[in-house]
């Protein structure tokens, strides 16, 4: 059916379509809108029904498909895979969420487009442009139009398509909130807290042996981490970017700081080898002056002088590890450090 089939008075009403003539003033003539050719929707209400009941179709898939997105999240399991022709074979959890996110969009953008383009108005209007301060009539006639197209896109009237619109658009959200979940589990205390506690043993990084007061001589730069962690453990690099110590053994006289020099065992000092700036790792060591330089960004430390900063961008500084030795004559922890190593976190106290 077309709009030539039907009685002149069932029409919507036309617009006048202005055209201006040309003439020495105005050389191009405005060529006005062409003649406006109504849709089988603007006509027959049963085919407007019928794309009203498509747009929601749309809908309720996406709907469909954001609980399939969290039902893949919760039950797929993360190492299974699929063999799909012809890409071959991907991850099963990765392609179901890939597929239920991109139907649950793709749905909600169909069912938008289909409604535009089938049910709301599509009468092509051409306004004068305004300044750019409205006056109290534009203002009005702004109103007055956005009134009249929220009464064209017939919101209100076509219940079907606003509900299901309603429920596409509330559940979609979820996606994004599940996949919090992968941000991993909260972090808790772990970033205050590291492996080392009483009576842990110093062992040297290099020889992986531990380290008696006579392995380190005065002006020397060694590098310990905590006993029982080692290269192959699954957790290694995440607990020796927090454990890694640098120890230095200083003349007791040269110690200008007195809780370092009560933390220390004869001149020996260990100290945090994260850098509180970014926390890159330290590795400089300059004898004479007791200073620690980080080579990412230069901040220098006084290990004479509780580490403080001395220069460059990191902000306090490095924690110190309260040392002794055990009977057996090794260097071993007396605690935990006191307080969180590596660069600033908003949770720190």
């Amino acid at each position: 059916m077309s709009s030539q089939d039907i009685p002149e008075e069932n029409l919507p009403a036309e617009q006048d379509a202005t055209v201006a003539v040309a003439d020495e003033k105005h050389p191009f003539a405005d060529p006005g809108l062409p003649p406006h050719e109504h849709r089988i929707q603007d006509i027959d209400e049963r085919a407007a029904k019928r794309s009203e009941r498509t747009v929601a179709l749309l809908f309720t898939a996406s709907m469909l498909a954001t609980v399939g997105f969290i039902a893949s999240f919760v039950t797929i399991p993360h190492d299974k895979s699929i063999f799909v022709f012809p890409i071959g074979h991907l991850n099963a959890l990765n392609f179901a969420l890939g597929l239920t996110l991109g139907g649950a969009l793709f749905c909600i953008g169909a069912g938008a487009v289909h409604w535009a383009r089938t049910l709301m108005s599509d009468v092509e209007v051409a306004d004068e442009r305004h300044p750019i301060e409205a006056s109290p009539e534009v203002k009005a006639k702004v109103m007055a139009d956005f009134k009249q197209g929220a009464k064209e896109s017939a919101l209100g009237r076509r219940k079907l398509i606003r509900n299901t619109m309603f429920g596409a658009l509330a559940l979609f959200p979820l996606s994004g909130v599940v996949l919090l979940r992968d941000l991993g589990p909260l972090p808790g205390t772990k970033l205050r807290h590291t492996l080392w506690s009483k009576g842990k043993l110093l062992v040297n990084m290099n020889t992986n042996e531990p380290l008696r007061p006579s392995d380190v001589a005065v002006g020397s730069l060694t590098f310990a981490k905590p006993e029982g962690l080692e290269e192959h453990d699954h957790e290694f690099q995440t607990e020796i970017a927090k454990a890694a110590l640098m120890i230095v053994r200083l003349q007791p006289a040269d110690i200008k700081d007195k809780r370092e020099l009560e933390w220390s065992h004869e001149g020996i000092v260990a100290y945090s080898k994260i850098c509180t700036h970014v926390g890159c790792p330290i590795s400089l060591y300059e004898q004479q002056t007791h200073h620690a330089l980080c080579p990412c960004h230069q901040s220098t430390f006084d290990l004479a002088d509780g580490a403080r900063v001395i220069f460059g961008p990191a902000g306090h500084a490095l924690p110190q590890l309260r040392i002794g030795v055990n009977d057996e004559g090794y260097l071993e922890a007396l605690g935990d450090f006191e307080e969180p190593v590596g660069p600033a976190f908003w949770e720190r106290g």
